[in-house]
């Protein structure tokens, strides 16, 4: 991975902390939730405008990407309506870059070396450890914990589709910006037919929330999208999934969370990853 795609995907990273912290400290998740999905729309519209026509070869992928994509969203909507979000969040980001890894290997051919596995590993780990760091009630939360697994399972998937997706559409761009584009329509339909009434919300109280969160949505899984043409798929999933630590450090040092050790523990485990993934090709 070279320092240009290690740097972008951290800035990515950086922005899904960002969104990620809004939906955190809003009080409605759904409505906020809603909103940074449905708020990908204008820039989609936008970057559409100068960005290629993907491939046709590239359809089917972009049709599966987007069915995927749905499905994560909304069983992430129901993991959060079961459990808090510090527990479902790190188990579903946690473990989707060690289902990509084993799939990249196993099925797929890729050859990741023992170090680079390594650092996969170690960051899957530590954000997995996360889960562990505060519970509203003390108590586990089965039900929660699965609906997070489906929705790694989601992520792994789309991520493994939209990499293969993009290289084949010729344009990485233009392969994500039709995706968010027809996927944010399809959320709106959903919710209010779900539940009347959001749409409203979303249009009055989480404005703010579809502008900035749903622009730093879009872009930084655009930057991902492109790096995925650019690195192993794996290893940029990976190095994506730090944004648990971004958020952390948003939610201790701007939401006034609790830093405790088992933080401190699980944030330099995380880090210590993606440091070894950095180098690991260089070794």
């Amino acid at each position: 991975m070279s320092l240009t795609v290690f740097l972008a995907v951290i800035g990515a990273a950086i922005l899904h902390a960002v969104w990620n912290a809004a939906v955190k400290g809003s009080t409605d998740k759904r409505t906020a939730m809603g909103a940074v999905v449905i708020g990908h729309a204008p820039l989609a519209a936008l970057a559409l405008c100068f960005a290629p026509m993907p491939s046709l070869a590239s359809l089917p992928w972009m049709a599966a990407g987007l069915a995927l994509h749905f499905g994560y969203q909304l069983f992430l909507m129901h993991a959060y309506e079961h459990g808090d979000l510090s527990q479902v969040y790190p188990i579903a980001r946690g473990s989707a870059p060690l289902i990509v890894a084993v799939v990249s290997v196993t099925a797929l051919g890729v050859h990741l070396k023992g170090a680079e596995m390594l650092a996969v590993a170690v960051i899957a780990a530590g954000i997995l450890s996360l889960v562990l760091v505060r519970r509203a009630d003390g108590m586990r939360n089965g039900r929660a914990a699965g609906l997070a697994l489906v929705t790694g399972m989601f992520i792994a998937s789309y991520s493994l589709v939209d990499g293969y997706g993009a290289r084949i559409a010729g344009t990485s761009l233009g392969f994500y910006g039709w995706v968010a584009l027809i996927n944010a329509p399809l959320m709106a339909i959903y919710l209010g037919t779900r539940e009347p009434g959001i749409l409203r919300r979303i249009a009055g109280t989480g404005r703010v929330t579809a502008i900035f969160g749903g622009s730093a949505s879009f872009v930084a899984y655009a930057i991902v999208t492109w790096a995925f043409t650019q690195a192993p798929i794996a290893l940029v999933t990976a190095l994506r999934e730090t944004s648990v630590v971004f958020a952390l450090l948003i939610g201790v040092f701007c939401l006034k969370e609790r830093l405790d050790l088992a933080k401190v523990l699980a944030t330099s485990a995380t880090l210590v990853g993606a440091v070894l993934l950095r180098y690991a090709r260089q070794s």
